[in-house]
């Protein structure tokens, strides 16, 4: 067998080149690129063969989070069929990626970490930043990535490569298991020598199939839909991710069946058509969660059902609602005692809108049209300008919805703007709503950013981001400055957590802890902590923008995405002016007892509350629906 000596990571480097992907004829290489830090844990082995390979570029990050958030976001805007690598130094480079991994596994995306370790040969041990035990030597830091990932291993010998990369790749490429995978490499091994099988770097397609649910299991839910007669469907994110939206929207038509939307489900459906009732659950819409709570067939399609989307199991009040669960995998299929359509979205809707032609009940077609119109008038109330200074978010919403083009995307992760987002957005693209709400992770927006506008570098990307996100991780816009990327950044400066402390208002709390504010002696005073962001984004190579009226906010928006880099506009928003919840709820248990009335007062409002919380998977499924 003809072999060639190269070291560990020299193999790893050409064996990621030589992996493709490929979906319903369509073949296109998996992996992009490595984002990273180098330090002593990998900049002598992945380091030194990266450099010989410039086709698989490498992107220096500021942080190594980060880079593994710019991945996520890539592969998501990709429909997972495409891939970064994200490597680290062993220590705390590699520790900072672990957020990252929670994130990508979470929201089901893939992404391969490639954190160093220390020695496996341990002579030199304990080395710089080893966590030492003193029950096992086989223990590092990287351990910390096992319960993050989707397949994690360490690599003691090169040979031991052989038989992990193949694995990695399957899981990376299954759209059922994908999520972080990792391997963690000893800096030693790194930089070690080996006789490799030549044709171990010849070219491999990784099939992407579109696998179809039982036949038996099909019938029985299209005889579900057809006896139902307050049908409703659930989009999530898997209907994107298979290409499922023209499917989506042929079945809801043909049947009158409303459609509501997840987060991640946001543009499954468009927001102008008329069987569209936008958001659900605890950030859903009016027409949304009044339509929820009367029906009595939920059809959930690609949906992993958080707290969110079903309002902390308060939302479908239907004394006999049943739920039919179409998803590529079985764990997400089985919940709330669901029927189980395990497989591809897209080939199953098309099975199903075979079966399906009778539509619903007239009057519950009228009741749809009438809740998704008074909706729409809410909304356009909440966007509409009054001219407060400073301006309410949801007006900033509504401004930047409009002046953004149908295959602009807006990014957004944590605070109060993802669930004014859910509500308020409209979009038709499926593409072009980017809300990362499986971690809700603050840090994620600006590489998110990054990693949007390198899969769709076509695309006008807004990151909407808060001044407590902002100031967590921006020392990627000098990435985005780096790599000549027009990143258009709406900073909203709200003067702290503005979600956070609304929700602990709710609770009784009095936003306690989450304003931006001077000491003023034991206690933070009432004086704003003096942050200059404009002068902060500016130091890092951004262009930068002050609206202070609706028509300098539109102004700069437009000479934003005229800039060829980075470019930030800084708002001023009242954290006070909210956008109200509709009909639901989300459960945060308050404390059972205390001394502030208004902590008891929010706590008889939450067992008032959570007496509505169901066991969903417990409902009799004998009962008729």
């Amino acid at each position: 067998m003809p072999t060639v000596r190269l070291t560990t990571a020299q193999a790893l480097v050409r064996y990621l080149l030589a992996q493709h992907v490929e979906r319903d004829g369509r073949e296109q290489a998996f992996f992009a690129g490595v984002f990273g830090i180098f330090g002593h844990g990998n900049v002598a082995g992945l380091g030194q063969a990266l450099q010989e390979h410039p086709e698989l570029p490498y992107i220096p990050v500021r942080n190594e989070q980060a880079g593994v958030h710019a991945a996520a976001a890539y592969a998501r805007m990709k429909d997972r069929l495409g891939c970064w690598v994200c490597t680290s130094s062993v220590g705390p480079g590699a520790t900072n990626m672990i957020t990252g991994a929670a994130l990508a596994t979470i929201n089901r995306l893939p992404v391969l970490l490639l954190p160093g370790d220390i020695f496996a040969r341990r002579n030199v041990a304990p080395v710089l930043q080893q966590l030492e035990s003193p029950s096992s030597q086989d223990i590092s830091v990287n351990d910390c990535f096992r319960p993050v990932s989707r397949y994690w291993d360490r690599i003691n010998r090169p040979e031991q490569l052989l038989y992990a990369l193949p694995e990695a790749l399957r899981v990376l490429t299954s759209p059922a298991e994908c999520g972080a995978v990792t391997l963690a490499l000893p800096q030693d091994v790194q930089a070690e020598a080996h006789d490799w099988p030549v044709g171990f770097f010849a070219k491999r397609v990784w099939r992407v199939p579109r696998p179809r649910p039982d036949v038996t299991a099909v019938a029985r839910a299209a005889r579900m839909i057809s006896q139902a007669t307050r049908p409703l469907i659930v989009a999530g994110g898997g209907v994107t991710y298979s290409g499922a939206n023209s499917q989506l929207v042929e079945l809801a038509e043909a049947t009158g069946i409303p459609v509501c939307v997840t987060q991640a489900g946001k543009g499954a459906m468009p927001d102008s058509h008329a069987l569209c009732l936008g958001a659900v659950g605890a950030t859903g819409t009016l027409a949304a969660n009044r339509i929820a709570a009367k029906a009595d067939l939920v059809i959930g399609v690609g949906t992993r059902w958080s707290d969110f989307t079903t309002a902390s199991k308060t939302a479908f009040q239907h004394p006999h609602v049943r739920f039919v669960n179409l998803n590529i995998t079985d764990f997400d299929a089985a919940k709330h005692g669901g029927l189980m359509l395990v497989g591809d979205a897209r080939a199953t809707l098309e099975e199903l809108g075979f079966m399906l032609d009778e539509p619903v009940d007239p009057s519950y077609a009228a009741e749809i049209a009438r809740e998704r119109e008074l909706w729409l008038e809410i909304r356009e109330g909440l966007i509409t300008p009054t001219g407060a200074k400073p301006m309410p978010q949801a007006e900033l919403i509504g401004a930047m919805n409009a002046a953004m083009e149908p295959r602009d995307v807006i990014i957004n992760a944590a605070g109060s703007a993802p669930g004014d987002l859910h509500k308020l957005w409209m979009t038709d693209d499926p593409k072009g709503y980017h809300i990362e709400y499986g971690y809700s992770c603050m840090a994620y927006e600006i590489p998110a950013g990054i990693g949007v506008k390198l899969a769709a570098p076509d695309r006008t990307v807004w990151v909407l981001v808060g001044d407590g996100t902002y100031l967590m991780m921006s020392g990627d816009l000098a990435t985005a400055v780096q790599e000549g990327l027009n990143l258009n950044i709406m900073l909203v400066d709200n003067h702290g957590f503005g979600s956070i402390g609304g929700l602990s208002e709710g609770l009784g709390s009095s936003g306690f802890g989450t304003r931006f504010r001077l000491r003023d002696g034991e206690q933070l005073g009432e004086d704003l902590l003096p942050v200059n962001y404009a002068a902060h984004a500016r130091a890092l190579g951004a262009v930068v923008f002050q609206p202070q009226t609706l028509a300098e906010l539109q102004d700069a928006m437009a000479q934003a995405v005229a800039f060829s880099g980075p470019a930030v506009v800084v708002v001023e928003c009242d954290r006070e002016a909210r956008v109200p919840g509709y009909e639901s709820w989300w459960d945060v248990p308050v404390a059972e007892v205390s001394t502030m009335p208004s902590v008891q007062a929010a706590r008889a409002e939450f067992e008032a509350q959570v007496v509505n919380e169901r066991h969903l998977h417990a409902l009799d499924p004998k009962e008729p629906a």
